[in-house]
């Protein structure tokens, strides 16, 4: 199955060359290439790609903006590009519906790597990561908890699973702490994201701290620390 491409970036050489990087990959397309974020919106539209690049700093509509109405309107992924290794615009980018976020100079692999995890419906920063960085951009806006109805919709057993996702737990991991198996995990996490609306765990973390379900400074389960090293990419 070949995975279709826009790429989206106001630097003609830049988006050149990620194009170039990805069209000789054999199971990779780049149908369309946009200079600004506009142009992003409309080839998404036309073309229908699974994966769309966007710079973060573009004219007219910013790759954020962009994002938010690509993530919006359809099916396609987003991953970021930008020069600015900022937490601010990773939190940003998540929050509108990106699925990773990348600095221009990634490596090759790691760039075509990169669009193939976001194509298979996996997100390109462990769930632990943006727990850290959802933390950081809430708690000066700390409110006291209120019960909020977005949730009603989750079962008890849902709920729980929502929260182990939010303080950064695997699968193996919340199967281990409810005493399930991995297989009934996998059907808790796809029964949260779809009655959430949600495209995967990185938005269920923002989701949870968004609802009140878990506060920055929680301490995980069983009081371990959770939030070390994380892998590149993390599943569903």
């Amino acid at each position: 199955m070949t995975i279709r491409v826009v790429v989206a970036d106001d630097q003609e050489l830049v988006r050149s060359g990620f194009a170039m990087i990805l069209d000789v990959q054999p199971d990779l397309e780049v149908v369309a290439e946009a200079g600004d974020g506009a142009e992003a919106i409309d080839a998404v539209r036309r073309h229908a790609p699974d994966v769309a690049l966007l710079d973060i700093r573009m004219p007219r509509v910013d790759g954020i903006e962009a994002c938010r109405a690509i993530s919006a309107a359809g099916d396609c992924r987003t991953v970021m590009l930008t020069t600015f290794d900022s937490d601010e615009y990773v939190y940003e980018s998540l929050h509108a519906g990106a699925s990773g976020f990348l600095l221009k100079d990634v490596r090759r692999d790691d760039l075509v790597h990169a669009v193939r995890v976001v194509a298979r419906g996996d997100s390109l920063l462990a769930p632990s990561v943006a727990r850290r960085l959802v933390e950081q951009y809430t708690r000066p806006a700390a409110r006291p908890r209120r019960p909020d109805p977005r949730l009603d919709v989750l079962t008890a057993r849902e709920r729980e699973t929502l929260l182990l996702l939010a303080r950064g737990l695997s699968n193996a991991e919340i199967a281990a702490e409810l005493v399930v198996s991995d297989h009934t995990v996998k059907t808790h996490v796809g029964n949260v994201l779809a009655k959430l609306g949600l495209r995967d765990r990185i938005q269920a973390v923002i989701c949870a701290y968004e609802t009140g379900l878990v506060a920055a400074g929680d301490p995980p389960p069983g009081g371990a620390d959770r939030a070390g090293p994380s892998p590149a990419s993390a599943r569903k």
